[in-house]
């Protein structure tokens, strides 16, 4: 909540305009400094200023609610509260679909269809309420150029082809669609802050950074010292800022992760999320101390982000062109398995879709 703009705290669009000057624009950039520092950079008197931090406090303060307010504003509302994925039986699973005002995390090894599944969620966003969309904008933070319009443009009109009936209605989708490419932690950093006034501004409905585990992968070698702390100081801010859009303006926030090799000694829990082509499963092999370790594959990025996701999709290979879907971690939904496919739609589930 600290995160909020200053021009969001109900201050005058004149004391903005000068705060900003100094560069304070947020919430917290104003709480942080003395009551000294405050009357020089505001002009105002002691007591002025005194009224001004108890403005700003509330403002950012986390607003009380019951649960039967939750509840009630959720079954008042249905479509606020989840993006349909339509794929069905997910849906029922997760209780509506993925939920809005918090974060997903969708993790998998290269090939399974994460940035598929992303785009697929681009186009259901942008449909009518009346389908199961947002109705909305939605702005797609790419680190990997992988981003393909034709693909977004593909999906749509054969997911919903009575709908998107013209060239006119998808190119009038595309231009929902806010794309940028962010190669770095920095980039991904200053845009993540950027993104409250482009999501009043475009009406975006739905926020997607598509990967949050490149750019942190590749600059941060946790085996030099410090690495490990800055790491996780990027990963802390950037988490609560997402969250905070994201319970701010009621909208999900979709994120994607890749996967690592972690080591254990003895028998160990593994998940089989490589590809049967690759050579990466993991076998077990000896230790320093002589002891056999097992290793297994998980979602990379630490237990510390792990705990900031809200709810962890995986998916994996299964038999080609077979994948499995797995909703790991949820605080709505049992652990469940899914079947799917990648066809020129999108994600297409099989089978009976579902096994608990």
């Amino acid at each position: 909540m600290a995160a909020k703009k200053l021009r969001r705290a109900q201050l005058s669009q004149e004391m903005c305009e000068r705060l900003s000057r100094y560069q304070i624009t947020t919430c917290q950039d104003f709480l942080c400094l003395s009551l000294l520092e405050l009357m020089k950079v505001t002009g105002q008197s002691y007591y002025e200023v005194q009224k001004l931090l108890c403005k700003v406090s509330r403002a950012c303060a986390p607003k009380m609610q019951t649960a039967y307010e939750m509840k009630l504003r959720k079954s008042v509302n249905p479509s606020s509260a989840f993006l349909s994925t339509t794929l069905h039986s997910l849906d029922r699973v997760l209780h509506g679909g993925v939920p809005c005002g918090s974060l997903t995390e969708i993790t998998s090894p290269p090939g399974c269809g994460k940035t598929q599944f992303c785009i697929m969620l681009s186009v259901l966003a942008t449909l009518p309420v009346s389908m199961g969309g947002l109705d909305g904008a939605v702005i797609y933070i790419d680190t990997e150029s992988a981003f393909s319009a034709e693909r977004l443009i593909e999906i749509a009109a054969n997911r919903f082809p009575t709908y998107y009936d013209s060239d006119e209605k998808l190119l009038c989708m595309t231009r929902s669609i806010h794309l940028y490419r962010e190669l770095t932690c920095c980039s991904v950093l200053k845009r993540i802050m950027s993104l409250e006034e482009e999501i009043i501004l475009k009406k975006v409905k739905l926020v997607i950074i598509d990967s949050v585990a490149s750019v942190v992968r590749k600059e941060f070698d946790t085996k030099l010292q410090g690495n490990l702390a800055e790491r996780s100081n990027f990963l802390n801010r950037g988490a609560s800022v997402l969250k905070y859009l994201a319970e701010e303006f009621s909208i999900p926030v979709i994120l994607t992760n890749q996967i690592t090799t972690a080591l254990s000694s003895g028998p160990g829990l593994r998940a089989d999320l490589v590809s049967p082509d690759d050579d990466l499963s993991l076998s077990e092999g000896s230790s320093v101390s002589g002891k056999r370790d097992s290793g297994y594959v998980t979602a990379a990025l630490g237990n510390t982000w792990s705990h900031s996701v809200n709810t962890r999709l995986i998916l994996q290979y299964h038999d080609l062109p077979t994948r499995q879907l797995l909703v790991a971690k949820s605080p709505v939904a049992p652990f469940s398995t899914f079947f799917y496919t990648i066809e020129k739609s999108g994600l297409i589930l099989q089978g009976l879709e579902a096994a608990s």
